[in-house]
């Protein structure tokens, strides 16, 4: 009676609710209570034989509230873990669960033993499930949705290695750029930056922006890797891109030499599994939609 009555009347009461608020929503816990409780109290009349609480009808009253305050405990806790993204089931499994606490409730009135040690047992498997396992498959779900989200592009998905000296600080993804920055292991001890980029090739070949600024020098070689140095006050920045199959790969600097970045470009390798667990352990990842 509970699997089938309880989901509607918490949806009439969130409903009631999300339309006008909680004094809206009081007046129908105030009506389905009640009838709850004395719908529990008809369910006693076949047992009140064999259950000593139920005897007469005040001591079935009184069954019945406690039934229904116990069972009602267990609904709201079996709600709390649903919202923490443990997994009950589908929406029919669910309405199910709703009577169970309000069973093992009552089960817990009937004076047979081996009743009351099936009840606590279920008792002990369901807090066992929500506490310890539940949030352990919800957490393996969470990553393996975001594991999936990251990976819609993996042809995008290249890493090289961190210069000497440097880390990832932040890696993004979207759907048509991976980016990386990497910056000095010891923050403050030292400056510098390297910018690592992949994106979908967009012309048949690389070729230099016209007209050149004067301050730029733009190179494309034999192999059709484009090199850029632009010139500024104190220093120098250099851009190097090279096409890796479909993809363009960028990566460009203000501190580290040309050699350290061609060393970047040519250690490039498809990110795995492991580095990807790594970045997301260390929330250095994130995804630009």
């Amino acid at each position: 009676m509970t699997a089938a009555l309880i989901p509607a009347f918490g949806f009439a009461v969130l409903a009631s609710g999300w339309g006008r608020g909680l004094s809206a929503a009081i007046p129908v816990f105030a009506v389905g209570a009640p009838l709850m409780w004395g719908l529990l109290a008809m369910t006693a009349l076949p047992v009140r034989t064999i259950v000593p609480i139920c005897g007469s009808l005040r001591q079935r009253l009184g069954w019945a509230a406690l039934v229904f305050v116990l069972g009602t405990i267990g609904v709201l806790a079996g709600l709390g873990a649903y919202l923490q993204g443990i997994d009950l089931g589908s929406a029919g499994t669910r309405s199910v669960l709703a009577g169970v606490p309000y069973a093992l409730a009552a089960a817990l009135f009937v004076p047979d033993w081996r009743v009351r040690l099936g009840t606590l047992a279920v008792l002990i498997c369901g807090v066992g499930y929500g506490v310890f396992v539940g949030p352990v498959l919800a957490e393996q779900r969470q990553e393996e949705a975001e594991i999936a989200l990251y990976r819609q592009n993996p042809e995008l998905l290249y890493l090289g290695d961190s210069p000497r000296g440097m880390e990832i600080s932040r890696v993004r993804v979207g759907p048509n750029l991976f980016s990386i920055d990497y910056t000095p292991i010891q923050a403050g001890y030292n400056l510098g930056h390297v910018g690592f980029w992949v994106n979908h090739s967009v012309t048949p070949a690389l070729q230099c922006p016209a007209p050149v600024q004067k301050e730029v020098t733009c190179t494309v070689n034999i192999h059709g890797e484009m090199r850029t140095v632009t010139s500024f006050p104190g220093g120098s920045g250099i851009t190097l891109v090279r096409r890796h199959g479909d993809v363009e790969v960028t990566v460009t600097s203000e501190s580290l030499d040309e050699t350290g970045l061609r060393r970047l470009l040519t250690r490039l390798h498809p990110l795995s599994d492991a580095e990807l667990e790594k970045l997301m352990r260390g929330e250095k990842i994130e995804h630009d939609q």
